[in-house]
């Protein structure tokens, strides 16, 4: 395995790096590398010991992953997730987390209006991260995509559903063309029949992944679809073949995962489309 030049690759880049080669990563690392891409302020934060109670793996095993993708060890990978948090990119949930497990504690904590505020809490954090990991350039290569495109098919099922339903209004109060991969009436396969490479693709799928979308989204990407990834991690089932991926973290804890930051994207990306074409 070649050595990563200390300082050498961004977070971003190391982020990229561990998707690619999470495949072929042994069972116990492919573990280690699900946790250090959905934890990325516990890595920057953490020793060895702690990192290794929390994945379940002994130390041994994160110092062996940290050299699998090309770091001398632990503490040099973790340098690049620090780096993240200096410049600002970690989200600031940490305070907010424990201020609401403190009042999850009390009797007041259990009121109607402590879990508005909870909801209220989470989506503001939600919101914050997005702005900070949402790039400018994949907002543009996004609605450049959906500019040339003839029909815009829209795959959200499960609990992405109101992602997908939500841009579908948008699009279509702008004159689109809009077709929603939703099952009804007809088999999913059948909705899609006529989807060509002169179409796009918006899909949206977050833990648990739905089924369908993922056993849709690569069969569609094969037939020469660009497509457009919502989700939340960079090892899930509609990241492999997609030409942008927005990917949409959830605090680590939630009550229940907000589709804040979702629905405030692809309302961005529909009126960032109007926007660009007048």
């Amino acid at each position: 395995m070649d050595h990563v030049a200390q300082g050498s690759m961004s977070y971003d880049e190391l982020r990229s790096l561990i998707a690619h080669r999470h495949r072929a990563l042994p069972g116990r690392l492919r573990q280690i590398a699900e946790f250090v891409l959905d934890h990325p302020t516990d890595i920057a934060l953490g020793t060895v010991a702690e990192v290794a109670e929390r994945t379940g793996a002994q130390p041994s095993a994160i110092v062996r992953f940290a050299r699998a993708i090309g770091f001398n060890g632990f503490t040099e990978m973790q340098q690049v997730f620090r780096a993240r948090l200096v410049e600002g990119v970690a989200p600031s949930y940490k305070a907010r987390l424990a201020r609401m497990k403190a009042d999850e504690r009390s009797t007041l904590g259990r009121k109607p209006a402590a879990v508005l505020t909870r909801f209220v809490t989470e989506a503001h954090t939600a919101l914050d991260t997005l702005v900070q990991s949402i790039s400018e350039r994949d907002l543009e290569t996004a609605i450049g995509i959906l500019a040339k495109a003839r029909d815009i098919y829209l795959l959200g099922l499960g609990g992405s559903y109101p992602v997908v339903a939500h841009l579908a209004y948008v699009l279509r109060k702008l004159g689109r063309r809009v077709v929603v991969l939703d099952g009804i009436g007809g088999s999913i396969g059948e909705q899609c029949h006529a989807a060509t490479p002169e179409d796009a693709l918006v899909a949206v799928s977050f833990r648990n992944y739905y089924p369908d979308t993922a056993r849709l989204f690569p069969e569609l990407v094969a037939r020469g679809i660009p497509a457009i990834a919502i989700t939340d991690s960079l090892l899930g089932p509609i990241v492999e073949g997609a030409d942008v991926v927005f990917e949409i973290h959830d605090m680590p804890e939630p009550a229940l995962r907000t589709l804040v930051a979702p629905m405030c994207l692809v309302q961005a990306l529909a009126v960032g489309l109007d926007l660009s074409e007048g």
